[in-house]
């Protein structure tokens, strides 16, 4: 059994990430389905392993689903996903970062129902076969082509804002973007804002946060603007890194404390379209 987990650990954590939005509750999930896989030992973990603990995974993620959407639908605010490092800590090199889904798709997923979202994680992030995907969901082939097709329509709204990969350009870019607003240059930061960027602010009742997202580039840009301003008024000595983080390009927000905030972007046409803004300390204990 250990040697199984050694083997399938990265994956099944990959899979209910992906499918929960919580790297805490898909840590539970995994260690929850290896516990009873022990306890049980069924014959179809022996005959196939992996099919058989990928089953066991994305069934544990569906039965979560309707007691997460009511806790989502309680939460104060806007809910974002749970951030993850990808850079240099081993815990996280258990995930494939190219089997991992954007963050900003992590966001839209959430218009999706459980089974839509299990077909569309097992297909597009990690590349399963659609025979295999019906064998997971209990469902035939033919209805798995439709999940995945109906998933695909309601995420196709997104439009054609892509996550910034982390490369040393993009890097660079982020950093100027910063030192614009540190230094309080207001056409020069709404120049690299879409004209209808959205800002979406997670704090989720524990810390101060937007509410509602923020849509314009004359209000994001005020918004973080009044940000940098404050900090500065107020004495707060706050350090800026800039990281792997999802597998794309984000930004970790440090005071004296510790961590205040997470940020990741989406650009289009070389403008951010769409910045999330995570600053719930329960969602930012990873780093």
């Amino acid at each position: 059994m250990e040697q199984m987990y050694i083997k399938y650990k990265g994956l099944l954590l990959s899979i209910a990430y992906q499918m929960t939005g919580s790297f805490s509750d898909a840590e539970d999930i995994v260690q929850d389905v290896f516990l009873k896989a022990y306890d049980g030992n069924p014959q179809g973990l022996a005959e196939a392993p992996q099919a058989y603990l990928c089953k066991m995974v994305t069934n544990r993620c569906r039965d979560l689903h309707k007691s997460a959407r009511k806790r989502k639908e309680q939460y104060f605010g806007e809910w974002l996903p749970e951030p993850v490092p990808t850079s240099d800590d081993e815990n996280f090199e258990m995930i494939a970062r190219s089997e991992l889904l954007s963050y900003a798709m992590l966001v839209m997923l959430e218009r999706l129902s459980p089974a839509e979202r299990a077909v569309f994680v097992l297909r597009e992030a990690l590349g399963f076969e659609y025979a295999d995907i019906a064998a997971i969901i209990d469902k035939n082939e033919a209805n798995t082509r439709k999940l995945f097709s109906r998933a695909k329509a309601k995420l196709r709204e997104a439009g054609n804002a892509a996550a910034l990969p982390f490369t040393d350009d993009n890097a660079a870019w982020v950093r100027q973007f910063l030192n614009m607003l540190e230094q309080d240059r207001v056409d020069e930061v709404m120049e690299m804002l879409a004209q209808d960027v959205v800002l979406i602010s997670d704090g989720g009742g524990k810390v101060v946060s937007a509410v509602h997202p923020i849509v314009s580039r004359s209000f994001v840009s005020r918004f973080l603007l009044g940000i940098m301003r404050k900090s500065a008024s107020d004495g707060v000595s706050s350090s800026f890194r800039v990281s792997e983080i999802n597998g794309q390009i984000g930004i970790s927000i440090y005071s004296e404390q510790g961590i205040e905030a997470v940020t990741l972007f989406q650009i289009e046409d070389q403008l951010l379209r769409n910045i999330y803004l995570v600053r719930n300390p329960d969602k930012l204990k990873l780093f």
